[in-house]
């Protein structure tokens, strides 16, 4: 069985490789990490970077495997997972999200995330974080709790094309919008369903909020104690055992 890992925002793929290193061997075999068009993949002309045009990108990469998949999603990885759990389930065996929050109509945006959205403040703030050489801009993904061994591969990554995508990304989806999106969330159902929730990740909404929102989902919701926003980079071990614990039970 294929198992698909989608990253978000403002990393690339490298954020997933000690979670899957401490996966079973076998299950390492099978898997595919994907990375959305600007966030460690070429950012195409014309392409919008809207929330839809991610999703879009994510159900034509799933449509080339020949069965069902294994879906994961970090961040704003983990909203075009649930969009296609709502979308095209039939593209799924299971999903996992981590950021199903955003679909309740309480939700509210991180502080960073309000800047990216403002005209003008958003792109001095991507300028002055993707500044430098990459040794500067390892140093600041450490600050934003990233650890080092990973922040190097993020830095790689990073410059003017995915600035662009995360201002165009961040500016579709106010929160009335991703609200209105969450209307729809009861048809992630169609499969099964992981959250894991880090408590102390506070860009995903409160830990009732997830869960609320995880039971609308009909998905299972799993507490990540002590953990925050990179959870599968702070306790990888952890993280493997409570996705295979997942797909054992499938």
């Amino acid at each position: 069985m294929t198992i698909v890992f989608v990253h978000g925002v403002p990393v690339t793929s490298a954020v997933w490789a000690p979670l899957i290193a401490e996966l079973p061997e076998a299950r390492q075999r099978d898997v595919v990490r994907l990375s959305p068009l600007g966030f460690g993949a070429a950012l195409p002309a014309g392409f919008g970077a809207t929330f839809l045009d991610y999703r879009d990108w994510l159900v034509e990469e799933l449509s080339r495997f020949t069965t069902p998949v294994d879906l994961v999603g970090h961040d704003f990885g983990g909203g075009y997972v649930l969009e296609v759990a709502m979308a095209r389930p039939d593209l799924l065996r299971s999903w996992v999200s981590d950021t199903i929050g955003g679909y309740e109509p309480d939700f509210t945006w991180h502080e960073i995330a309000k800047v990216w959205q403002t005209p003008g403040d958003g792109e001095r703030h991507l300028e002055e974080t993707f500044s430098g050489d990459v040794a500067a801009r390892t140093a600041r993904m450490v600050s934003w709790g990233i650890p080092e061994s990973a922040a190097g591969a993020v830095a790689l990554g990073q410059g003017p094309d995915m600035a662009r995508a995360i201002l165009a990304l961040y500016r579709s989806v106010p929160e009335d919008v991703l609200a209105g999106r969450g209307r729809d969330l009861a048809r992630a159902a169609a499969r099964p369903g992981l959250v894991p929730v880090a408590t102390d990740d506070l860009t995903a909404g409160s830990v009732a909020l997830r869960h609320r929102a995880a039971g609308r989902a009909g998905a299972r919701a799993v507490d990540l104690d002590g953990l925050g926003h990179w959870w599968m980079l702070q306790d990888p071990v952890r993280s493997a055992r409570v996705l295979s614990d997942f797909w054992d039970g499938l």
